[in-house]
């Protein structure tokens, strides 16, 4: 048969809609709306596939890279291995304004951008020659070790608990300082922690208080992992007792452990504190308690976060370092050693285990 038939083809004209069917479509599912509802709930599970804070960096990551694209007159879709070597190689390059980014960085923007392009369907191929001998170069000239926070230790972390009030105020800031320190918790997983077991829509976790300790249960960045914080050796020092006093006169028995006060400090609202408010709290009782007070003040809030609290504990507790690594929910010993600031890293010598 000819390609250049003059006759068209007949129209063909679609059965009409039974009664109360959309047009154009044939699946009841979509006339009743049962997959748009199953496409919401898809997409939140999607969000919730990566914690609130990565997601957040994966957005601004875009931003950056779709504002770069438009000012070099460039089109950001789709995935352009080329382009993203170029653009990788502008963020490891001093601007008149800003200096050029860490290594760290630039990795993370990279994953940010993969990320991104994957929830469109599409795939950055990060082992691209463009990208990928790019960035080894990158590596090679401008790698630094990573910069760490300061460890706190027990001496510190009690001078630190000193310094606070006893209103409520205080008892509420002396239970996360405590907890989170005899926990290795992250920030967040302190201030998304639960009295119950699926209390609130939001929580991460919840705690059951029993005669020897604590038992934390936490939905944290590698999953579900249980947490046991012991009672303390006395009182002042128990983190256990710490919860129970802030627990008893902020009178929650339900709901988020870590919430808001009121501005007269009196009462204990129902708005789960932000994670921001733990690391605020580390840097203001620092300054109180005097801890490296022969820095200037500004390297002495640079020096101590909420990781702060992680690395006193890996730092500190002279126990099996298997125990430690299970306690703070590492993947590896490798990584749990980031943690530790003043192990003995010479208890075992090889060179005399060797004959040396």
């Amino acid at each position: 048969m000819s390609e250049n038939n003059d006759n068209p083809p007949p129209e063909v004209t679609p059965p009409a809609p039974e009664d109360g069917q959309a047009q154009g479509s044939t699946d009841p599912l979509v006339r009743s709306g049962t997959l748009d509802r199953l496409a919401d709930t898809a997409r939140d599970y999607a969000r919730q596939a990566t914690a609130e804070n990565t997601n957040a960096a994966y957005k601004a990551d875009w931003a950056h890279f779709t504002r770069w694209c438009r000012a070099k007159g460039a089109d950001p879709l789709p995935p352009n291995p080329e382009l993203l070597g170029l653009y990788i190689t502008d963020c490891a390059t001093p601007q008149a304004k800003a200096p050029a980014l860490s290594v760290a960085t630039i990795e993370r923007r990279l994953s940010g951008l993969a990320w991104q392009y994957q929830q469109r369907g599409l795939t950055l191929d990060r082992k691209d020659r463009h990208i990928a001998s790019v960035l080894a170069g990158i590596r090679r000239k401008h790698a630094r070790p990573p910069l760490q926070k300061e460890a706190i230790l027990p001496e510190e972390i009690l001078a630190m608990a000193a310094t606070l009030p006893f209103d409520l105020r205080g008892l509420r800031d002396r239970a996360i300082l405590l907890l989170g320190y005899a926990g290795g918790l992250r920030r967040s997983e302190i201030v998304s922690l639960d009295v119950g077991r699926e209390d609130t829509p939001d929580s991460r976790g919840w705690i059951e208080i029993l005669k020897p300790g604590a038992l934390l249960t936490l939905n944290a960045k590698t999953g579900w992992r249980e947490v046991e914080v012991g009672r303390g050796s006395s009182e002042q020092t128990c983190p256990v007792h710490a919860v129970e006093q802030w627990l008893h006169f902020a009178k929650i028995d339900f709901g988020p452990i870590f919430v808001r006060t009121s501005r007269d400090g009196k009462r204990a609202l129902d708005t789960r504190l932000n994670d921001r408010h733990v690391a605020r709290l580390i840097k203001s009782c620092v300054l109180a308690s005097g801890i490296r007070g022969d820095l200037p003040e500004s390297e002495r809030l640079a020096l101590f976060s909420g990781h702060s609290l992680r690395a006193g504990l890996a730092s500190s507790a002279s126990v099996d370092e298997r125990h430690v690594q299970k306690h703070l929910g590492h993947a590896s010993a490798e990584m749990t050693r980031r943690y530790q600031r003043r192990r003995d890293r010479f208890r075992i010598n090889l060179t005399k285990a060797a004959g040396l």
